[in-house]
C-alpha cells in the first residue's frame, strides 16, 4: 500500500529539450549529418525527472528545487505542475540549466549544455521545511549545481535522518551526502570517485591498506569494497552501487553483498535510468519495504524504463504528461513500427492477458519475435481480463504486466487495450504478421480477416505443454491448503 504522505525530492532540476528529426545525408561543408524536419519535445531532467517519474507512479510528490527566472524555468515549472508535482522553488541566481539533444532514429547526434553553475540556490524556506517534515521519505538528487548546499538543508536532513528514510543519489560534481542515510545510490564510477576522496575527518585517502582494492578494477570484490568504504564514510545503513545492464550490488552491514541482476534487454535508451532507480527505491522505502526488497524492485522498474525507451520516450507539455511508461503509449508502438518499416523490416504483433508470466508465454513471445524485426504486444487491460477470465483475475495488474513484458529482450513495445479482442488496435497498428499462441484454427480467428485487409498474415504458435496461468494458480491453491 502506498504511503499517503508525500515523497519529497530535493535536488537540481534541469530542462531537457530534444530535437528529433531525420538524418539521411551529410553536409557538403563537412562530414556531419544534416537533420531535417526537427520536432521539439521538452521534459524535466535531473531531480525534475525523478519527481516526474515518481508522480507517474501515482504518488504524492513534492519537489524542492531552485529555478531561474527565465523561459526555461517557466517551462520546467509548467511541466512539473502539469504532472501533479507540488513545486517548492527556492529561486536561483542565473539561468535554469538546460540539456539540449539533437536526435535521429532514436540516437543522440549532439548534446549542448547551458545554464547555472553551482552555488546559486536560495536558502531553505519554511514551506520547504514543513514539507520535508511531513514526508514519507526523502530523495536527494544531487547533480552538483548547488541545491544540496542550500542554506539550512543539510542541518534539516541530519535532523530527519533518524526518523525518515533518506535516499541520496550522488553525482560526480556534487558534494558528500549527509550522515545517517538509509540508502545511497552511486553508480560504479561515482562509487570509485567518492571512495578515493580524502576523508572529511582525517584528510587521508580511503583507498589504501585493506581498502586498496577500491582503487582499481570493476569486479564484484572491488565494487563491494567501495560500497563498504562509503557505507562507513557516510554512516549509511546501505549503499546500492548501480551497474547499468548488470543490475546493482547492495552492501548493508558486515554481511555478504547482495547482487541484483537486471533482466536482459538489447534495446533502450539508458538516459535517466539512475533517476528512475533512485525514485523507485525511495518510493518503495516510503511504503515500508525492506531495503533489499526496495533495491531489487527498483532494478526491475529501471530495467523496464530503459527497455521502454528511457527519458526520450517521455514527453510533457502544458496539456499534461504522457502516460506512465508502465501504461505504454500508442505513440511508442507506432514509433517502433515506423523505424522498422523504414529499414524494410517485418512488423510482428501478438496479444494476450499474460497474467502470471510463465515459460509458455516467454516461448510464444520469442517465437513471435523470430518471425520478424520487431514485436509489439497487445495487452488486455485489467477490465478486459476480468470480463474474459472472471472475478479474481487478473492476478497481476496491467501496469506490472506491461512492465514485465517491456523488460523482455524479445519485446519491442507494449500497448494496453480495453476491448475484449485486439481487433481495433490491430486496425491502427497494421502489423505484417499477427502471431497467436494456443490451439486454434485460423478460420476461427477474426484477426485473420482483419489482417487480410492490408495483406497481412495470421500464424499460430505452439504453447509449451503443461504451462498455463490456470495450472499455476491451481498449484498455488493446493499448496496453500496442504
Amino acid at each position: 500500500m502506498r504511503n499517503p504522505r508525500p515523497l519529497v525530492i530535493i535536488g537540481d532540476a534541469l530542462l531537457d529539450r530534444d530535437y528529433e528529426g531525420r538524418a539521411e545525408r551529410l553536409a557538403p561543408e563537412g562530414p556531419v549529418p544534416v537533420v531535417d524536419e526537427m520536432a521539439q519535445r521538452v521534459r524535466p531532467g535531473g531531480a525534475g525527472l525523478a519527481a516526474l517519474l515518481a508522480a507517474f507512479d501515482g504518488r504524492e510528490v513534492a519537489l524542492v528545487t531552485a529555478l531561474g527566472r527565465d523561459d526555461a524555468g517557466r517551462q520546467l515549472a509548467a511541466c512539473l505542475e502539469s504532472a501533479g508535482v507540488r513545486l517548492i522553488d527556492l529561486g536561483m541566481e542565473g539561468t535554469t540549466p538546460e540539456k539540449i539533444r539533437v536526435r535521429s532514429d532514436g540516437r543522440t547526434l549532439l548534446r549542448l549544455d547551458r545554464g547555472a553553475r553551482a552555488g546559486s540556490a536560495g536558502p531553505l524556506t519554511e514551506d520547504a521545511l514543513r514539507t520535508m517534515a511531513s514526508a514519507s521519505a526523502i530523495l536527494v538528487s544531487d547533480y552538483g549545481r548547488g541545491m544540496s548546499e542550500a542554506a539550512g538543508l543539510r542541518a534539516a536532513l541530519a535532523r530527519l535522518a533518524a526518523r525518515l528514510p533518506i535516499v541520496w543519489d550522488p553525482h560526480p560534481r556534487g558534494g558528500e551526502p549527509v550522515l545517517g542515510l538509509r540508502l545511497a545510490t552511486p553508480n560504479a564510477s561515482e562509487a570509485a570517485r567518492f571512495a578515493t576522496l580524502p576523508s572529511p575527518s582525517t584528510g587521508k585517502g580511503q583507498g589504501g591498506g585493506a581498502a586498496g582494492m577500491s582503487a582499481a578494477g570493476d569486479g564484484l570484490a572491488s565494487i563491494t569494497e567501495r560500497g563498504r568504504i562509503l557505507a562507513r564514510r557516510w554512516q549509511a545503513s546501505a549503499v546500492a552501487v548501480t551497474l547499468g545492464s548488470r543490475g546493482a550490488l547492495l552492501v548493508a552491514g558486515d554481511g555478504p553483498p547482495v547482487v541484483i541482476p537486471a533482466s536482459a534487454t538489447d534495446t533502450g535508451d539508458a538516459c535517466g535510468a539512475g533517476d528512475r532507480f533512485a525514485s523507485a527505491a525511495a518510493g518503495f522505502l516510503a511504503d515500508g519495504a525492506l531495503t533489499a526488497d526496495a533495491v531489487a524492485d527498483a532494478v526491475v522498474v529501471a530495467t523496464s524504463y530503459v527497455a521502454a525507451g528511457g527519458a526520450a520516450a517521455i514527453a510533457v507539455d502544458r496539456e499534461g504528461p504522457s502516460p506512465n511508461i508502465h501504461r505504454p503509449r500508442m505513440a511508442d508502438a507506432q514509433d517502433v513500427i515506423a523505424r522498422t518499416r523504414l529499414r524494410g523490416g517485418t512488423v510482428v504483433a501478438t496479444g494476450g492477458c499474460f497474467d502470471l508470466l510463465h515459460a509458455g508465454h516467454v516461448s510464444v513471445l520469442e517465437q513471435a519475435r523470430a518471425l520478424g524485426d520487431c514485436l509489439v504486444v497487445c495487452l488486455n487491460s485489467d477490465a478486459s481480463v476480468r470480463r474474459l477470465k472472471g472475478e479474481g483475475r487478473p492476478v497481476v495488474g496491467e501496469e506490472d504486466r506491461a512492465a514485465v513484458l517491456a523488460a523482455l529482450g524479445c519485446v519491442d513495445a507494449v500497448v494496453v487495450f480495453d476491448e475484449d479482442t485486439p481487433q481495433a488496435l490491430l486496425e491502427r497498428l497494421k502489423p505484417d504478421i499477427f502471431a497467436k499462441g494456443g490451439d486454434y484454427a485460423v478460420a476461427d480467428l477474426p484477426e485473420q480477416r482483419i489482417l487480410e485487409g492490408w495483406g497481412g498474415q495470421v500464424v499460430l504458435l505452439p504453447y509449451l505443454k503443461g504451462r498455463s496461468t490456470s495450472s499455476l494458480m491451481q498449484a498455488m491453491a493446493e499448496r496453500a491448503r496442504a
